[in-house]
């Protein structure tokens, strides 16, 4: 046996061995009826060519690899933001199981959610009675202070009424009738995960301050709210604390999973950590205004909040890379009345330096991307702001009021120009992108790798290295821990694209007395 109690090997190098690719062999052989080699290398170098590109682009009816999640997923990240709260998901269990793990093997943390477990039955006859019988166990199992509900497809075909059935759930007695319960119609048919955190935090914020809006007067308590949207990197809630702490800025950061999908190991368990108050949520109406940090995927937060809560609502974009972050402090600043402090301008310099050091190795790198749309137009800003040409930036769920924006940021800059914004299309299309356009890197989440692979396949010549910025990260640790916002947010994507480039740079020069003429020990 290749396997050896005294020296256990992981999955490679132990399945190349000699007993395990015969084993694969023999399958392949017996069982799989498998089209020849040669066949299949034909097939696949047809897929990297224009004629397939064109064929792919004009494909119906057929999504391969959506680089999207679907809603509740949202629904779920918004829900953990707040203290104490429960995420229940009104549907089977599956889903919920789905929703856990996606997150589990991003932030590598154990992840609270309950679902009610609809079968067959209920989704003939409705999911009254698990609802009843769902939250009356999930506030005695798990004893939140709140739970938030939110929808599955099944529970969406068949037009389960959320507020009927929490009405009754409490007529009956089976939760007071004070608990906090808000809820959002989540269904996975439409839209996508950045559409379900915007639909709970409209459903939270719709369920504390509609009908609590008499005495609420705007600039009351002296705050500015921020709402973060779909974010999945720690660092950038603990940034905006840190540069809001620094201006002495009054604030609320309205959904903040920071503690509780970071918790540290020291023995006990924290099903539920930090997170935003009730109160800050009932009282941020009463801010000065709220600033949507990803405004492209909050369209029913930003009507909501301006209607319900009369605040302006700031035009900003994400505040990813130089130019867009002294935008969100300056426009603080204005708000607040307080100036933005020396610390602040010490950082923006350094950000600076550190640009103008790495400038000549990313200047001219062409660079293709996909991504959310508040992610994706930050990452093209700030990729433009560095000096880097962008060919291609695909998001699958942006609209064309969207697209136009971000065709406006390119068209501003000389490294725009020959750039194409795709808005509904796929990773498949994003693997034709790679093969026919050839940009130096890609930029995306974890499922990028498969493109790389597909890439390098054809000739190494062809391979299209990927870096990872994005969500979901499965297959590196400790990403969702880094910050994307602000100076230090763009110093660590600085620092992640130019040393990308260095390690590539590397990789292709390290033939002994061929490729290895310069000396490279200083780059």
């Amino acid at each position: 046996m290749s396997q050896q109690v005294d020296n256990i090997q992981p999955s490679y190098p132990l399945f190349r061995t000699d007993e395990y690719k015969d084993n694969l062999a023999n399958k392949r052989e017996q069982y799989e009826e498998r089209h020849p080699q040669e066949k299949i290398d034909e097939v696949f170098q047809w897929t990297t060519t224009a004629e397939y590109k064109e064929l792919n682009f004009n494909r119906e009816a057929l999504t391969v690899n959506p680089a999207k999640a679907c809603q509740p997923l949202g629904a779920v990240l918004c829900a953990l933001g707040f203290e104490k709260t429960m995420p229940y998901v009104h549907g089977s269990q599956g889903c919920v199981a789905y929703f856990r793990t996606y997150f589990n093997r991003h932030f590598k943390e154990p992840i609270a959610c309950v679902s009610d477990s609809m079968t067959e039955d209920a989704a003939v006859f409705g999911g009254q009675k698990n609802m009843f019988a769902g939250l009356e166990n999930a506030k005695a199992l798990y004893k939140p202070d709140m739970i938030a509900v939110s929808t599955t497809c099944m529970a969406e075909v068949i037009g389960d009424d959320l507020n009927a059935f929490i009405n009754n759930a409490k007529k009956e007695g089976h939760i007071e009738q004070e608990f906090p319960t808000p809820f959002a119609h989540t269904p996975s048919f439409v839209g996508s995960h950045t559409t379900g955190w915007d639909n709970m935090f409209e459903g939270i914020a719709r369920y504390f301050t509609l009908n609590f809006m008499e005495g609420k007067e705007v600039g009351a308590n002296g705050k500015i709210n921020f709402v973060p949207g779909f974010e999945t990197y720690l660092g950038n809630f603990r940034v905006i604390h840190r540069m809001m702490k620094e201006m002495g800025v009054d604030y609320s950061l309205l959904s903040d999973p920071t503690e509780v999908l970071d918790t540290p190991a020291d023995g006990q368990f924290r099903m539920y950590a930090g997170g935003t108050t009730m109160d800050e949520i009932k009282d941020a109406p009463n801010g000065i205004d709220t600033i949507l940090l990803q405004p492209w995927q909050l369209e029913k937060t930003k009507k909501y909040v301006n209607t319900t809560w009369k605040h302006d609502v700031p035009k900003l974009n994400i505040p990813m890379g130089l130019e867009w972050t002294d935008q969100l402090l300056m426009k603080v600043a204005e708000l607040s009345g307080k100036p933005i402090p020396k610390s602040l301008e010490t950082e923006r310099g350094r950000l600076v330096d550190m640009m103008t050091d790495s400038h000549a190795w990313l200047h001219g790198k062409k660079f293709a991307l996909y991504g959310d749309a508040d992610f994706a137009m930050g990452m093209t800003k700030f990729l433009l702001e560095l000096g880097a040409e962008v060919t291609d930036v695909l998001v699958n769920h942006a609209n064309k009021r969207w697209r136009k924006a971000c065709e406006e940021v390119l068209a501003a800059s000389p490294c725009g120009q020959n750039a194409t914004v795709h808005i509904g299309k796929d990773l498949w299309h994003f693997r034709s992108l790679m093969f026919t356009n050839k940009p130096d890197f890609m930029i995306g989440n974890s499922y990028g790798k498969f493109i790389q692979r597909d890439t390098f396949y054809k000739g190494e010549a062809d391979e299209v290295p990927l870096i990872r910025i994005g969500f979901p990260i499965f297959d590196r640790h400790h990403l969702h821990r880094m910050t994307t916002l602000g100076y230090e947010g763009a110093m660590y994507i600085l620092t992640t694209l130019v040393n990308s480039v260095l390690e590539q740079l590397d990789k292709e020069t390290k033939g002994m007395g061929t490729t290895d003429y310069n000396y490279d020990l200083v780059r």
